[in-house]
């Protein structure tokens, strides 16, 4: 899983995202890169697993809401969001 950046470093941390890519829920297909954040844009839970394989369910993220979140996926299972973009 490649990082676009130093994720280490405290300046890079505080940068914001500058690429963004259309987020298609999947159980086993991972992002090319590991998300800084996740915008979410119909409202519904989100299920992300994060880079070290743990799967955390988000209930109830309203329409416009942002997770901030280093994640590696979002599975389709539990997931009911929709309309969501990776940034990173």
């Amino acid at each position: 899983m490649a990082h676009e950046f130093n994720w280490k470093s405290s300046a890079a941390a505080e940068q914001s995202a500058s690429k963004h890519f259309a987020v298609t829920p999947h159980d086993s297909t991972n992002f090319t890169y590991l998300t800084r954040a996740i915008y979410v844009g119909v409202a519904g839970h989100v299920t992300v697993v994060t880079e070290d394989d743990v799967a955390v369910l988000y209930k109830n993220v309203p329409a416009g809401g942002r997770i901030d979140v280093v994640a590696k996926r979002v599975n389709s299972t539990g997931t009911t969001a929709t309309d969501m973009v990776g940034m990173y």
